[in-house]
């Protein structure tokens, strides 16, 4: 049988956007002789619509969507995922896969295993369904499972992307029993680090256990803070891979199942993570109906490796680089920013900030008089600067990209309406060691980041002589300790017994706590760890809570 992996970027909501690109593929893939095309999980509405699925006419589009896809299956067979309809139990809907040939739904596939951990909450608007049906096809017999599916069928030491087997049925292992010879799985996976070498290992593991052939096709493309990376695998009975669509991009892959010819992929998980950024900036800035960008550069290494990314996802003519100098700034610091901004090639601004800052200050001698200067005035400073960038992006309607990092939102180390001012925080999920690590990796093909970045010190420069760790811990113990609390989850006596001080835990562990309230104000970011902050990770602002 040839198979064709419909590796697909669809629009949230863009039903009739959608449907011309899954018709599309249906063409290219017969032009290739394919037997059958199999399209993501939902690649009618995309995928994570939310509360979108609350509105009938959505759900009404995407079945006429369903239908019309059907009338172009003419010699083909197609597998697509969609939203059915439920009207015997609440809530209303399944989350859906059909099997289409010559013009008609042959069978519907529904989604029995519905996550509500991490960004998942499909148990708001589906049911689940426990009955698994095989269809039969050119002397195959076939489960069709959607996603979460076939995460739960194997308890592997490593699963923990699916917390260890939150399910009592197996899907999987219900098809197998039922003597499927072939799993299709339609997927909206997101991408998160570490995530592909576990995926590969238990879809191999799958397949050769059980003598079957599994056929995993995923979504691909940015959808707000989530990236889908495609990575669109089919595994033999042997367990060898023997078909993978390109990551990061739509494509359309054609495999024979009957090969014997093993694939190997080479990990690279940095690089993955370089690609994640790109694709997701380039698609939130799209898909939002933006073309430019501008970004305030302070000479730093989070703004420069968010400048690099912006033009490897925008090109450089729609990107715009501000350096706003205050009497804090070092002539390095502006000096770097020039030289990056000549080495993109982007459009630089320069925008003093040193007579705004005065006349604040003197605006508000009378309300603080007596009180010596502190964080109040470096705040005004960044707030300056996140109302200039906010006016340039109103006046060519361009979209604000923040710079700010993992550690630092976690720290608050950051200014409401200052430096976390933008519609997309493309870094937030890159603790500071990450962003050095990925810069170097960058700068080791492109040379674009000017040395200096990587070797001065971290510095917002908002006083004199200020260094990041002037307030913080050192990045490499910082960042430890808050993998081990926000990814990992543990308490502050298990970090302790890792080995860091208890006074230096119990600081940080409060200080993050304490500033969710700005996280919570925080433009979205990118998800790239298992943990980021934002949709996935949901803790109150007024709590006591000590960990």
């Amino acid at each position: 049988m040839r198979i064709a992996l419909a590796q697909i970027n669809p629009t949230i909501a863009d039903i009739a956007g959608n449907k011309e690109k899954i018709i599309s593929f249906i063409k290219r893939a017969r032009s290739h002789d394919a037997d059958i095309v199999v399209f993501p999980e939902m690649a009618t509405i995309g995928y994570p619509p939310m509360d979108l699925l609350e509105n009938p006419k959505l759900v009404a589009d995407n079945l006429a969507a369903i239908k019309e896809i059907a009338d172009h299956t003419k010699g083909i067979s197609i597998i697509c995922g969609y939203v059915e309809p439920n009207n015997e139990k609440s809530p209303p809907l399944y989350n859906a896969a059909a099997f289409m040939r010559n013009g008609e739904i042959i069978s519907r596939h529904y989604k029995t295993l519905l996550p509500t951990y991490d960004v998942f909450d499909e148990d708001r608007y589906f049911s689940s369904c426990t009955e698994q049906t095989v269809v039969k096809h050119m002397e195959r017999s076939i489960g069709v499972t959607v996603c979460e599916d076939i995460w739960n069928a194997l308890d592997l030491d490593e699963n923990k992307f699916t917390d260890n087997r939150r399910y009592d049925i197996d899907p999987v292992k219900i098809l197998v029993d039922k003597k499927s010879d072939m799993i299709i799985s339609i997927n909206a996976s997101p991408f998160m680090r570490g995530k592909n070498r576990f995926k590969r290992m238990m879809l191999s593991e799958i397949a050769r256990k059980n003598s079957l052939t599994v056929v995993y096709v995923n979504q691909v493309g940015g959808n707000d803070s989530l990236v889908f990376d495609g990575n669109s695998v089919v595994y033999n009975h042997r367990g060898k891979l023997i078909g993978h669509a390109r990551p990061f991009e739509e494509d359309l892959a054609v495999v024979d199942d009957s090969s014997e010819t093993e694939i190997k992929i080479r990990e690279d998980e940095i690089e993955e993570i370089h690609r994640a950024l790109i694709l997701g900036i380039h698609d939130y800035v799209h898909k939002c109906g933006f073309r430019k960008v501008v970004i305030g550069l302070s000479g730093g290494i989070d703004s420069a490796l968010t400048a690099v990314l912006a033009v490897q996802a925008l090109g450089p003519e729609n990107v715009t680089g501000v350096t706003m100098p205050s009497i804090y700034s070092s002539a390095g610091s502006i000096e770097d920013s020039r030289a990056l901004a000549a080495n993109l090639g982007i459009r630089l601004e320069t925008i003093p900030i040193r007579e705004l800052f005065d006349r604040y200050r003197t605006d508000l001698a009378s309300v603080f008089e007596r009180k010596k200067e502190d964080v109040t005035e470096e705040n005004i400073q960044a707030r300056i600067r996140g109302n200039l960038l906010m006016a340039i992006s109103n006046k060519e309607k361009s979209l604000v990209l923040s710079t700010g990092n993992k550690s630092e939102l976690a720290m608050g180390y950051c200014t409401l309406y200052g430096d976390m001012s933008g519609g997309l925080a493309a870094i937030s999920d890159l603790p500071k060691t990450l962003v050095y690590e990925l810069a170097g990796h960058i700068n080791a093909k492109w040379k674009m980041i000017p040395e200096a970045c990587f070797t001065k010190p971290p510095s917002a420069e908002l006083r004199e002589n200020q260094k990041d760790q002037d307030t913080l811990p050192p990045y490499e113990i910082l960042d430890r300790i808050l993998d081990l609390y926000i990814e990992d989850r543990k308490s502050a006596e298990e970090i302790v017994s890792a080995g860091f001080p208890e006074e230096l835990v119990r600081k940080i562990l409060h200080t993050i706590n304490i500033n969710e309230y700005k996280r919570r104000q925080a433009a979205p970011g990118i998800k790239v760890t298992a943990k980021a902050f934002g949709v996935g990770r949901r803790i109150p602002i007024a709590q006591r809570f000590r960990p």
